[in-house]
This record gives structure tokens, C-alpha cells and sequence, in this order.
């Protein structure tokens, strides 16, 4: 008996997806069909996108920097705009340095900075578990080790004062902001990514005084935080012994602050 061919409907499915407010629905809609291998599939698919549910969850991978990154559900979605982050970080970081990724998420940015940077060491961090466990999907081919922990207290002791970059994309969002996100972040992904205190400052104050002890003389932090909260999280760098500078693209309306530790 022939096997039936499966033949979506690709006009209804978009129509679908942007009444559901999918503004890139030709897009997902393409995603969607690569991913289905049968109309029951695609069906499915469909059903829990059109209910809210993040496309990369559904896919299970997201694009970041021109690489596939694996996402699970519950992890954070690396966005588009944390590309700003990235090279940030790199127009500051001299060859072969030693690297760590704090709230590494999916590990998107440490595979990113594996390619780019070559370091000598590269070492990620997470304290949500969920979280570990998909950035471990991400870097264990790349021999990259993944600790879980609370910002540095799971890194390893010899690299106190030895980084030469501190990567973070850490929880920036005020408290009382997160009810006003999108609901694909604030339904489905995990509240530790999200939340950075009364002020969305508060876990980034941590990690500058960390960074003043474990990076390097000459070494760099690089974050990522609201082109408002920019001057705040500046002062507080300074205050922490370390010299910051702003970084800010419109196109992405992205911002970034780099940090040297002098010396």
C-alpha cells in the first residue's frame, strides 16, 4: 500500500498563526512545517503555538549568532539583541583568553565566544538546573564545562583573579515589570532568568563584586541591561573598582556595558 504524502496547507496555517498575533507567521509557519513529518504533527504543532507556547520550545532549537542552539522548555530564549553582548565582549578580550559564561541559560553566548575567542579556557555557570542541563546539550561537544551554582561559588577555585572575560546575561527585568513582559517569557520561562529585584539591578551588583575578584588585572566584564538602567549599573562598576563603558546599538536596540578591572 503507497504511504500517503503529507501536503500542508501552508496559506491556512499562516493565517492561523497571525490571527493567533504571530507577527512573523510566514516564517514560524515554514519552521512549523519542517519540524511536522505528518498533518497530525503539524496539527499538533500548531495547537501549542496558536496557545502560546514559545516557537523555539516547540522546535526545540533557537537561532543565535548563525548557530542552532538547543532550548528545553522552561529554559531561557536567547534573544536576537544579546548579539550586542557578544560583540561587546569580543572587541575587548585580547587572544587565548580565559572565559566564563555566568547565567549561561542554553549556553548560547559560550558557544558563540568558543568560535570566536579560541580560549584557553571556557567555563559556563547557571543556578537554575533545567537550565545546566541544556547548556551541557550545547557545550559538552565542545569540551566546555558547565557548573551549576550560584553565579562564581561553582567555579573552580585557580580561576579566582585569572579571567580575562566575565560574560553575564543576568536577570535585568525590575520585579514589578515582569507581570508586563510577553507571555512566551513570563509563562514559560524560568523566574530566576527574568527577575532582577526592585530595580532589575540586583543580581548584576553581585556579579560586579565578583568580577572585581575574579577577573584578571586589565580583564572585562561584559553584561547586558535596558539602555535606562545604563548610568545605575555604570556607577555601581565604578563603585567596584572597575571602569565601565556603554555600549548601545539602535538597530537592535540593545544595550551593553563593558567593565575593565584595572591593573
Amino acid at each position: 500500500m503507497a504511504s500517503t504524502v503529507f501536503t500542508p496547507d501552508r496559506p491556512a496555517l499562516v493565517r492561523r498563526l497571525r490571527a493567533a498575533g504571530c507577527v512573523f507567521a510566514e516564517d514560524e509557519a515554514d519552521l512549523l512545517i519542517a519540524a511536522a513529518d505528518s498533518a497530525g504533527a503539524l496539527t499538533r504543532l500548531a495547537d501549542r503555538r496558536v496557545a502560546g507556547l514559545p516557537l523555539e520550545h516547540l522546535l526545540g532549537w533557537a537561532e543565535f549568532c548563525g548557530r542552532r542552539i538547543v532550548v528545553h522548555p522552561g529554559v531561557f530564549v536567547p534573544r536576537g539583541r544579546t548579539a550586542l553582548l557578544v560583540d561587546a565582549a569580543v572587541a575587548v578580550t585580547g587572544p587565548a583568553p580565559a572565559v566564563l559564561d555566568l547565567c549561561c541559560g542554553s549556553g548560547a553566548a559560550a558557544v558563540v565566544l568558543h568560535d570566536r575567542l579560541a580560549p584557553r579556557w571556557l567555563g559556563a555557570a547557571d543556578v537554575d538546573p533545567v537550565a545546566v542541563a541544556c547548556a551541557r546539550r550545547n557545550l559538552d561537544p565542545l569540551g566546555v564545562p558547565v557548573y551549576r551554582g550560584d553565579l562564581f561559588a561553582p567555579v573552580p577555585a585557580r580561576w579566582r583573579g585569572r579571567l580575562d572575560l566575565v560574560v553575564a546575561n543576568a536577570p535585568y527585568v525590575p520585579s514589578d515589570a515582569v507581570a508586563m513582559m510577553p507571555a512566551e517569557a513570563r509563562l514559560h520561562e524560568a523566574p530566576v532568568a527574568l527577575d532582577g529585584g526592585a530595580d532589575g539591578l540586583a543580581v548584576l551588583r553581585r556579579v560586579a563584586a565578583g568580577a572585581a575578584e575574579w577577573l584578571a588585572p586589565g580583564g572585562h566584564l561584559a553584561v547586558e541591561v535596558s539602555e535606562e538602567q545604563a548610568p545605575a549599573l555604570c556607577a555601581v562598576f565604578t563603585a567596584a573598582g572597575l571602569d565601565p563603558t556603554v555600549v548601545r546599538d539602535e538597530e537592535w536596540e540593545a544595550t551593553a556595558v563593558t567593565a575593565r578591572r584595572p591593573g
